[in-house]
């Protein structure tokens, strides 16, 4: 499976901004997806995750309220919506794959076999 992850941009903080992960090849029911960002100097933190069959979403702390994890089965999808943008949520943003996924998406990126590349959000404040 391969991961394209796009829809980054700069924002004003406050504004919204939809990211979108295409999978090509084959999501089966066990498979999870996550997004994750990185900013500059920062380790590589969890941001969001779904499982690609009941749709059970997990979500960091530091995002609950303002963003939302969605998958698209039909088109081979997920999607991550930001509201409420802050300066802090600047980061490269990636899409991950898991393939065999428990009842409830992981939230550590070593559960997490295949990357997309990474799309670069920026906020101004």
């Amino acid at each position: 499976v391969q991961l394209q992850a796009s829809g980054g941009g700069l924002v004003q903080a406050g504004g919204s901004l939809r990211l979108s992960c295409a999978a090509f090849g084959t999501i089966y029911s066990s498979n999870a997806v996550g997004w994750f960002r990185q900013a500059p100097g920062k380790e590589r933190e969890f941001v969001a995750s779904i499982t690609w069959r009941a749709a059970i979403r997990n979500y960091a702390d530091s995002v609950k309220g303002r963003f939302t994890i969605s998958r698209d089965n039909a088109k081979n999808a997920a999607y991550l919506q930001m509201n409420s943008l802050k300066a802090e949520d600047t980061a490269i943003y990636y899409c991950a794959l898991d393939p065999d996924s428990g009842k409830y998406p992981p939230t550590l990126p070593s559960a997490y076999d295949y990357w997309g590349q990474g799309t670069q959000v920026t906020v101004s404040s």
